[in-house]
């Protein structure tokens, strides 16, 4: 490796950095190639933001948007985004297949989310992943799931499936070890029947800096100084008390059992990761967060930030347990329920990308107008 980035050391380290973000371009220009073969990405993770702004923005699409509307004007802009989503997947995955080959399925992994409108409803989320599934036809593909209730059944019956999924909107460590209990039981159900448990994988997306930015907020407001300790704390001891239960259940003599079967583990992945208050340093939510069998996706900007420092830091996880503990336990002193806090966070976090979905669908719409009329 003649220039090895901070992305190498990481991975040296255990880590894995995905970009969280996917743009057509991207891939037509050769700069993903770029990014994953010199600087060491490997992965990438989407959401309906992220396409909402790729697509809704600019005419980036415009040639393909007319294209599918040319081949069926009856379509739906939910078909249609899926089209070109799908698309955009596909070529994606296909730059990260060296990626997944030598990493032997740990790595090199594209991530398609279902419809958010389908957060709590089991057999619809299901009927979608597998759909999409199909269609991307990538061994590299990796289903993006909500950890909501409904979300939880789903994902336990598409890893019988044998389906990778990468779980996401994860904000309570309580809520974790429900996913982990659907993951876990998945694959159990798979070795029951005889299946093979080698090609599918998985992810936990722990959202992190949406933690802090709600109960900073709270912490900010509260009378007692001492309250002001726990500003920026709450969130990585909160990351760090899920990684606890991710190193206990791989000790487990559950998981060795799947493990000798040849399944992979359900990482960690640190999402979230950019720092939402301009006084924390950058690369906080990276900084603290480094350990053995994690991911962490980064937005582009703070994928630049890490890209251009020095030295990386020794592993920093598990932490101090015991600290993050308290830091946790604390909340309760100064009125502020975890528990509910995480509640908000799940809400929001699919009314968000909810949001961002109807606006997706109705950017198409619109540019399929404006398109139309000038061609």
């Amino acid at each position: 490796m003649s220039n090895p980035t901070p992305l190498h050391t990481l991975t040296e380290q255990g880590q894995s950095i995905w970009l969280d973000y996917i743009r057509r371009d991207l891939m037509s220009s050769g700069e993903l190639q770029r990014m994953v073969t010199q600087e060491g990405l490997r992965g990438m993770t989407s959401n309906p933001a992220i396409f909402d702004k790729a697509i809704s923005e600019g005419n980036l699409y415009d040639e393909a948007l007319l294209d599918a509307y040319r081949r069926d004007p009856k379509q739906s802009s939910q078909e249609i985004f899926f089209k070109l989503a799908i698309e955009d997947i596909c070529a994606a995955a296909d730059q990260f297949t060296e990626v997944y080959r030598s990493s032997a399925g740990r790595d090199g992994f594209v991530s398609l989310e279902v419809s958010p409108e389908l957060a709590h409803d089991t057999d619809a989320t299901v009927n979608e992943a597998l759909a999409l599934h199909d269609k991307v036809n990538r061994a590299n593909l990796m289903i993006k799931v909500p950890a909501t209730q409904a979300g939880l059944q789903a994902i336990r019956h598409l890893t019988e499936a044998g389906i990778s999924i990468n779980v996401t909107l994860l904000f309570a460590v309580a809520r974790y070890v429900e996913v982990v209990e659907a993951y876990l039981g998945g694959l159990e159900a798979r070795l029951d029947r005889g299946l093979p448990l080698d090609g599918i994988s998985s992810v936990a997306s722990f959202f992190v800096s949406r933690v802090d930015s709600l109960l900073d907020a709270r912490l900010a407001a509260h009378p007692n100084p001492e309250a002001h300790a726990l500003l920026g704390r709450c969130a990585i001891a909160n990351a760090q008390l899920a990684y606890a239960h991710f190193t206990q259940i791989i000790d487990s003599p559950r998981w060795q059992r799947l493990a000798k079967a040849g399944a992979h583990p359900q990482r960690l992945l640190w999402a979230s990761t950019s720092t939402k208050n301009p006084d924390y340093p950058p690369l906080l939510y990276v900084d603290e967060l480094i350990g053995a069998h994690t991911v962490n996706t980064l937005p582009p900007a703070t994928y630049q930030t890490l890209l251009k420092r020095g030295s990386i830091p020794a592993a920093t996880l598990p932490g101090d347990i015991d600290a993050a503990k308290a830091c946790i336990a604390s909340l309760t002193t100064f009125g502020i329920d975890l528990d509910e806090a995480t509640d908000q966070l799940e809400r929001e976090g699919v009314a968000s990308f909810t949001e961002a979905f109807h606006h997706l669908l109705g950017g198409i719409a619109t540019q399929l107008d404006r398109i139309k009329v000038k061609a």
